[in-house]
């Protein structure tokens, strides 16, 4: 059998050959063991953030703050461009829920929806929350709308690909970027290890209370956005759970394989890319692949 090294040292070259670059960690969320390329190297997270906001306004629903059946009128997203669902694509108002927002969010990763919960917790609270349970690494500072002024949405259709060579070859040292969006500093952000803590926090006993750590894995378990891991990690003998997050050339997915024999495996994979096209099936794959040998070498051991 190859070596733990030796295994790293091919998944690396995989990625490299394919032009993707990142970050993947995989732990067995009962032994603490774990198994990862470079893991600690931080990501603006996108749609990652959902997770942290998910937990936030059900805790403070748990306090008594919010109240679940409360109905916000959210305006329409005015989304044009392919890929947003949900509220996002919305043409007239429509008066929604907290519970069902919060639904939307996570399962069909709605950013309309996300912004309408922002709305009762702002970023600065969301963070102040996730310290006072005791989830340290995630930095939250902006809304979903930040993210979607980026060059990409205005750029009509046949030109979205010069938006992503932007991305590609913007980059400053020490993970700055000129476009803000991408850059760690100024961005939602946060690292491989940093989401597996907060799965550990939400699939093992934390701070969080049970309630409000079942209600978020039900919701990341109903996830839709399933073209990434979910070939690799799910099956009729196991149970995936988990949040996508898309921007630019940043593909990320974290989640939590639940295995029928008892074990259980947190996933993440935070990835860049640098081929300027937008619609990249076999990056999509390749991720899934990857996770899938970590999650089989630590299970093996």
């Amino acid at each position: 059998m190859t070596s733990v090294e030796g295994l790293i040292r091919e998944l690396r070259g995989t990625l490299d050959d394919a032009g993707l670059g990142g970050s993947f960690l995989v732990r067995d969320l009962h032994s603490g063991d774990e198994i990862g390329i470079e893991p600690d190297l931080e990501f603006p997270v996108a749609s990652l953030v959902k997770i942290p906001l998910a937990l936030a306004t059900l805790e403070r629903i748990r306090r008594g703050e919010l109240d679940g059946a409360t109905r916000l009128l959210v305006g329409p997203g005015g989304v044009t461009s392919p890929g947003p669902a949900g509220l996002s694509r919305f043409r007239h108002p429509a008066e929604i829920a907290v519970d069902d927002l919060l639904h939307l969010s996570m399962t069909v990763s709605d950013n309309a929806a996300t912004d309408a919960l922002f709305t009762l917790t702002p970023p600065a609270e969301v963070a102040a929350i996730l310290h006072e349970l005791g989830v340290r690494g995630i930095t939250v500072r902006h809304t979903m709308r930040d993210l979607a002024e980026t060059l990409a949405e205005l750029l009509p259709r046949e030109d979205v690909h010069l938006a992503h060579a932007l991305a590609i070859e913007a980059g400053t040292t020490g993970r700055g970027h000129r476009i803000p969006q991408l850059d760690v500093t100024l961005a939602n952000s946060g690292s491989a290890r940093a989401f597996l803590d907060l799965l550990q926090a939400l699939w093992t006993p934390s701070k969080i209370g049970a309630d409000v750590a079942e209600r978020v894995r039900g919701l990341m378990g109903d996830n839709m956005l399933r073209h990434r891991l979910a070939p690799d990690l799910s099956s009729d003998a196991s149970r995936w759970s988990s949040k996508t997050g898309t921007l630019l050339n940043l593909r990320h997915e974290v989640g939590v394989v639940e295995h029928a024999d008892g074990r259980v495996f947190g996933v993440a994979a935070l990835t860049e890319s640098r081929v300027p096209a937008m619609h990249q099936p076999g990056a999509e794959a390749l991720m899934g692949q990857v996770a899938r040998a970590l999650r089989d070498r630590l299970r093996a051991m």
